[in-house]
């Protein structure tokens, strides 16, 4: 028995969506370009990093429903991601493609079946663990989500505090 399955899982990434949601709308759109150091590598504006955790995982387990990532071309979806992190958006576009783009995955996962999420996804040649669940692999959208958007809420308080 699953005591977490596909409800579950689409629910808590709706809450951890609608908690970076949140921060996008705290910030001063004046500031979506701001950066804690020259070398870090993500700037406020990069909203879309959320959005290509979700692409990849969508494509790999949603489209081609990939039973080994041995062979999937990482440089034409990094290519793909890259041309869309440059679009220029305001803070209203940004806001509407975290929320549409979050209740499209959210929407995906509830019908997810236990079966598929128990499925194993072989990983490429060398990686540890050589194996990975459908489950732990699509979970881990909110984790990445969640990692990302703890610096956000740095960068949200070293904002602010250059305000006082």
């Amino acid at each position: 028995m699953n005591y977490y399955g596909a409800k579950e899982l689409a629910e808590s990434f709706r809450t951890v969506r609608k908690n970076t949601i949140t921060i996008a709308q705290e910030l001063p759109e004046e500031k979506y370009s701001f950066r804690p150091a020259q070398t870090h590598a993500l700037p406020v504006s990069c909203w879309c990093i959320f959005h290509w955790h979700t692409i990849f995982n969508y494509q790999v387990h949603g489209q081609e429903h990939r039973a080994s990532l041995e062979g999937f071309d990482f440089p034409s979806l990094m290519q793909r991601l890259g041309v869309e992190e440059r679009v220029q958006r305001s803070k209203d576009q940004t806001l509407e493609m975290l929320h549409s783009s979050g209740e499209k995955w959210a929407g995906w996962l509830e019908g997810l079946t236990e079966s598929f999420l128990g499925e194993r996804v072989e990983m490429r040649a060398g990686m540890t663990p050589s194996s990975k669940s459908r489950f732990e692999m699509i979970l881990s959208v909110k984790e990445h989500e969640m990692h990302h958007r703890g610096q956000l809420m740095l960068i949200e308080r070293m904002v602010a505090s250059c305000r006082i």
